[in-house]
């Protein structure tokens, strides 16, 4: 499990590639509010998975479900993820409930190199790359990475992609 910090972050990496894909799409909606409400849904959604465990409505807040089960279930967040795509300039709260699956999803993919795992379609498994809250800065930078490179190809045409590549060439010009 990546801590609650790379959640957070990660979180708002996911934020922004949701952000970028709704403006794409063409669901930015007026001045590019859904763009924006996409980013804050994706913040959200990034440390969702665990709060979501948590019983509120009580005033113990104990858990109401184990940890990483029908919360962190990798299916119903890629089912969410693909349905508010097809919906995205069609509905204005598809750009929200797709923030909120990107970043619900980026949080399975910074969980899922614990040795606990994430339940992706029956059971769980695991990467067992490391254990809880360690390489914490790797995870973080690959979100953004990914990020980067989403922001560089839909905003910015591939911009400085393009030339990043071009510089790590291992051929001569």
């Amino acid at each position: 499990m990546a801590s609650n910090k790379a959640h957070h972050a990660t979180g708002w990496a996911a934020g922004v590639i949701a952000a970028a894909l709704v403006s794409k799409t063409g669901g930015a909606g007026p001045y590019q509010l859904f763009s924006a409400l996409s980013l804050a849904a994706g913040v959200l959604g990034g440390t969702a998975p665990d709060w979501l465990e948590v019983a509120w409505w009580s005033r113990a807040r104990r858990l109401w479900i184990t940890h990483r089960t029908v919360t962190h279930w990798g299916v119903a967040w890629i089912a969410l993820l693909v349905a508010s795509y097809r919906f995205l300039g069609v509905h204005p709260l598809a750009a929200l409930s797709f923030g909120f699956a990107c970043g619900g999803l980026m949080h399975l993919l910074a969980d899922w190199p614990n040795p606990l795992g994430v339940p992706w379609i029956a059971r769980r498994h695991s990467l067992n790359w490391w254990t809880s809250g360690h390489c914490d800065l790797l995870v973080v930078g690959a979100a953004w990475t990914g990020a980067f490179f989403m922001v560089d190809h839909v905003w910015l045409h591939g911009a400085f992609g393009a030339r990043l590549f071009d510089a790590i060439r291992l051929r001569p010009h």
